[in-house]
């Protein structure tokens, strides 16, 4: 199935908790000379009104960074989103391939997977403007077949829909062999925190092979009655320095939330 599109939920809450923790962790690999490789398994368009149709139908945004946004005044996700709405307007939300492009430099080399024909010719597009390769496959497996990357320093972002629900028994699996193939890489593996449990054997089964890694929740009222979304979480193996200061941050923010 390809029916998902991020308008829905561009800015919301779990984009809000994500994309800090991207921001963070991209603007420590930049703090040095040395060039790196940045992966994304599923995209989106990258960039999104927040003042579209299908963002303001489920007003999501508007309680999440529309609620947030100023508690990440003088963070690298502020500056991104500030820098956002400079160039391409207003109402303009980052999703995670502007978010890398933005902070990322010419030396870097980024691979941006796609596989919605329309959400990859919005992403092509708005990143046309970047040296970056956009990829209309399967993320899963081109980062299979790209890995260990050159430069071999660098970090995968994998922020699945989960609309096809076997990735909860599959991306274990996936995440085992990027690690053993690329042992120097960060990578961050984005779930929802769900009513149903459905994200919990896959965790179980992360942290038993990857027991070192860094976890980090956060909870939030769903943002309509009957949504199953209550949180959002982050796993990431190889948490670069001072990941754990902007998530202890990101807990202070979402605590009354």
């Amino acid at each position: 199935m390809l029916s998902y599109q991020h308008i829905y939920h561009a800015g919301n809450l779990a984009d809000v908790h994500k994309h800090a923790l991207l921001s963070s962790m991209l603007k420590y690999l930049t703090a040095k000379d040395k060039p790196f490789t940045y992966f994304e398994t599923h995209a989106g368009r990258a960039v999104y009104d927040l003042d579209a149709d299908e963002a303001l139908k489920t007003g999501e945004a508007a309680k999440g960074v529309g609620l947030l946004r100023d508690k990440f005044k003088g963070t690298a996700y502020g500056d991104v989103l500030a820098q956002t709405t400079e160039t391409h307007g207003k109402t303009a939300y980052p999703g995670s391939p502007l978010i890398a492009a933005t902070l990322l430099r010419e030396t870097d080399k980024i691979h941006l997977c796609e596989l919605h024909p329309g959400e990859h010719a919005a992403l092509d597009y708005a990143m046309s403007p970047y040296p970056v390769s956009c990829h209309n496959r399967d993320g899963f497996a081109t980062a299979h077949s790209l890995l260990p990357p050159t430069p071999r320093r660098g970090m995968m972002l994998i922020d699945p829909s989960y609309e096809i629900k076997t990735d909860y028994d599959l991306i274990p699996g996936h995440i085992r062999r990027y690690a053993r193939s690329w042992n120097v890489g960060i990578i961050a593996l984005w779930y929802p925190i769900l009513m149903d449990g459905s994200h919990t054997t896959m965790l179980r089964m992360l942290e038993e092979v990857h027991p070192d890694a860094m976890r980090h929740e956060v909870r939030f009222t769903p943002a309509k009655q009957g949504h199953g979304m209550i949180g959002s979480g982050m796993f990431i193996i190889n948490a670069p320095y001072g990941t754990d200061t902007t998530a202890k941050h990101l807990t202070k923010v979402f605590a009354p939330l």
